[in-house]
């Protein structure tokens, strides 16, 4: 196999035609008789046992062509690749333009490559790190929270429904004068201010009695899921049969006592003003650090092929799957939604995630970072330990090649990080 033409055509685009020869695509039409011919029947042989020339002879010379050809490019991929000398991202628009016993294959194809990226002023990039200070009143709302979590639900009698409550309805819904389909329900539970029901549904429900019998008007959003509904102007008949609310427990030193590993009040909420600062510091250090990178990619400037945005997208989207253990198919019909729609979720966190590897790929290039066999072998370490794997199983399964890549790339987001002016600010 030899690439016979190699020509930069476009933007991160080489026009390609490789070349296999005689003698190559005679062993793979020979690979492809040996593998079909137990399936081909041929009149006065038994069946796998006809010659490849009786099998040309009956059903014509090129019936091993196609899957040869195919066999050729799909087992030599890799090398084509290799030997182009690019660093390619995917290969477009292939074209068989010969194919013969003579002259062997010939294959046109664009490969897309990597951009040319440049990148400035990636060192000592100004941001601002705001931190949060631990209010009184943010000690209280955690304490309210597991309050809330604890709380018996009662029902109430003698009062209107408030903020906060649940209350259970019937309800019916109408577009002009008529019921539609999901738009009814018996003795619901809704908790008011959850924003479970279209926008201003619950707020209506506010101030009725035991028993009441009323209309809610709402709208149903723009954006709603149903298309007949999008935008109307409905009305729900609904009948008030029961109010329940939280019955909080005492803040005292018992409550304290069942619910955490403290024994006063002033302990919890030592602890909990401790684990806030801690947690309002790395919210701090995160956007911090988004808006670091935000700003490097500012500063770079690359012609990005889509398909490697497309690429981020499909690995997000598997790595969704992965973690979530969600059949796609059932979540897209759960949803209502498209493959489209569903691709789009992920759509500007691959941009940002292509973007920012590209940049830091650069920086790594400019600042000629390396990495050494111990920096790899306590990676590889460091990986088998915290996925409870052998060592071996890891190199197995992460090449050394991929592994070095992350790693520079690694100490190239350090290097800006580390020579980053940062202000802390209050808030």
């Amino acid at each position: 196999m030899e690439i016979i033409s190699q020509n930069n055509t476009a933007a991160n685009t080489y026009a390609i035609e490789v070349k296999f020869s005689a003698e190559e695509f005679e062993a793979a039409v020979n690979v492809v008789y040996n593998r079909e011919k137990s399936r081909i029947t041929i009149p006065g042989f038994r069946k796998g046992k006809a010659p490849r020339k009786m099998i040309e002879t009956q059903y014509g010379e090129g019936v091993f062509y196609e899957d040869a050809v195919n066999s050729l490019y799909n087992n030599n991929i890799a090398e084509i690749v290799d030997k182009t000398g690019l660093e390619v991202v995917d290969i477009d628009n292939t074209e068989v333009t010969e194919v013969s016993k003579e002259n062997g294959v010939s294959i046109k194809a664009d490969v897309i490559t990597k951009p040319n990226v440049e990148i400035s002023d990636y060192k000592g990039i100004s941001v601002k790190k705001t931190v949060k200070t631990v209010t009184d009143e943010a000690v209280t709302a955690e304490i309210d929270k597991m309050r809330e979590r604890v709380a018996r639900i009662v029902t109430v009698e003698g009062r209107a429904v408030e903020d906060g409550d649940t209350a259970v309805i019937d309800f019916e819904g109408f577009v002009d004068g008529v019921a539609f389909d999901g738009g009814k329900g018996e003795k619901f539970p809704l908790e008011i201010g959850s924003h479970t029901f279209i926008p201003g549904f619950e707020e209506q429900i506010i101030g009725k009695n035991i028993n009441d019998e009323f209309d809610v008007n709402v709208t149903f959003p723009e954006n709603y899921q149903s298309e007949n509904l999008k935008g109307k102007a409905a009305v729900f008949k609904c009948k008030l049969h029961e109010i329940k609310a939280k019955d909080l427990p005492e803040l005292d030193d018992d409550f304290v006592k069942d619910v955490s590993e403290k024994d006063t009040v002033d302990e919890l909420k030592a602890d909990i003003k401790e684990n806030l600062e801690k947690r309002y510091a790395s919210e701090a250090d995160e956007a911090c650090d988004s808006d670091l990178m935000d700003k490097l990619i500012e500063n770079m400037k690359a012609e990005i092929p889509q398909v490697m945005y497309e690429r981020r997208v499909d690995e997000i989207a598997r790595e969704w799957v992965a973690r979530t253990r969600v059949d796609i198919n059932d979540y897209l019909k759960y949803t209502g939604m498209t493959m489209a729609q569903f691709r789009s979720n992920f759509t500007d966190a691959a941009k940002r995630q292509v973007e920012l590897r590209l940049a830091l790929e650069k920086i790594a290039e400019l600042e000629n970072i390396e990495v050494s066999d111990e920096d790899v072998n306590k990676e590889y370490a460091d990986l088998a330990q915290q996925y409870s794997m052998d060592v071996e199983n890891v190199k197995a399964a992460i090449p050394e090649k991929s592994l070095i890549q992350d790693l520079k790339i690694e100490k190239a987001l350090n290097l800006v990080k580390d020579s980053a002016n940062i202000e802390e600010v209050t808030e």
